[in-house]
């Protein structure tokens, strides 16, 4: 995070804007990929799951998200899903109206599809490609998108290796260098990112770390960031996912985005998880990310944690009084399951 994305973050907490909107853009997805949040029952407050409700398509979607866009003006806009690539014309319609608006864009995708060779060359625009491990157990969980399939999707273009830590990764010694050592040396490769996998509070999901894997994953982190300088996983960044937010309130990430579904009205809360997250085990990189930023100490002694509660208060106050004059984007008709929205 640069100096400049900081003030700009700051200016809009202070005039009750979230810096950051993300967008599931479409319900859709090709896969079906196990502990994947977005389609829990509970990911969506008041709807029975992401495939439930209504989505746009064609013109009326790019429209639409750019009225989102310039009604938020955030500073950073994440498209996910399901899959964006679903929706890849649109995409390629909306992604150079959003950066034309000086607004980062992130892409979240399997790359089951390649991205458009167009958005390689363009500034502030990362496409994350979403990995489960190496070869063996991604292709068993992300069929269609094989190994096979992202190296050939992604040929010439400039992309963000994502990896979610599940317990099975320790199934043998020397799993996650492996992992690195694979990715590293690709051309196509700008940077590789790991989360730890967040469950739902209860949950008993076979990907949950124990404590002790949780500990061994840093540790492994912490040196393998070292050797392979694409591991952008920084020396402050680490820590926190020893000790993560206790809850939505103390997560910064969570207070500084907006997170809508695909009907492009209904909020996910409280955070980009949705449901119940159990924020003792959360293992989400922003989430880490922010709280990083937050203890960092202006001067060796304010912590810009402390700042930035007090300016989310102010926003807050600036938001309510403006509120009653925000125009709403009206949502599309619920449809059933399974059947997409004319439009």
């Amino acid at each position: 995070m640069h100096a400049r994305d900081v003030v700009r973050a700051w200016g809009a907490i202070l005039s009750g804007r979230p810096p950051v909107l993300s967008i599931e853009v479409t319900r859709e997805c090709p896969l079906r990929c196990p502990g994947c949040y977005a389609y829990e029952p509970d990911h969506i407050a008041g709807h029975a799951g992401l495939r439930t409700l209504a989505d746009y398509k064609g013109d009326s979607l790019v429209k639409r998200a750019i009225e989102l866009v310039d009604r938020v003006r955030p500073l950073h806009v994440s498209l996910v899903g399901g899959d964006p690539l679903v929706r890849f014309r649109e995409m390629e319609a909306l992604v150079p109206q959003i950066l034309a608006r000086d607004i980062h864009v992130q892409l979240v995708t399997s790359a089951f599809r390649p991205p458009a060779p167009e958005w390689a060359a363009m500034r502030r625009m990362t496409i994350a490609v979403s990995i489960d491990g190496l070869p063996a157990e991604h292709d068993v969980r992300r069929a269609p998108a094989t190994y096979d399939r992202i190296l050939k999707n992604i040929a010439g273009s400039r992309v963000t290796i994502h990896s979610t830590i599940t317990s099975q990764m320790f199934s043998r010694p020397g799993y996650l260098e492996e992992f690195v050592a694979f990715w590293s040396p690709r051309p196509e490769i700008q940077r590789i990112w790991f989360s730890l996998f967040t469950p739902q509070r209860g949950a008993t999901d076979a990907e949950i770390l124990t404590p002790a894997q949780r500990v061994q994953a840093i540790e492994e982190l912490t040196e393998l960031r070292l050797r392979y300088p694409k591991l952008d996983m920084s020396s402050r960044l680490l820590p926190e996912f020893l000790n993560p937010p206790s809850s939505p309130a103390n997560c910064i990430f969570s207070k500084v985005t907006e997170t809508l579904s695909a009907d492009l009205t209904s909020r996910v809360t409280p955070c980009q998880f949705g449901g119940d997250p159990d924020c003792s085990q959360c293992g989400c990189i922003a989430s880490m990310g922010m709280a990083a930023v937050g203890h960092y100490k202006l001067g060796g002694i304010v912590p810009l944690g402390s700042i930035f509660k007090a300016s989310v208060k102010v926003g807050q106050l600036r938001a309510q009084r403006r509120r009653p004059h925000v125009p709403a984007i009206d949502a599309p008709a619920p449809v059933p399951a399974g059947v997409s929205n004319p439009e």
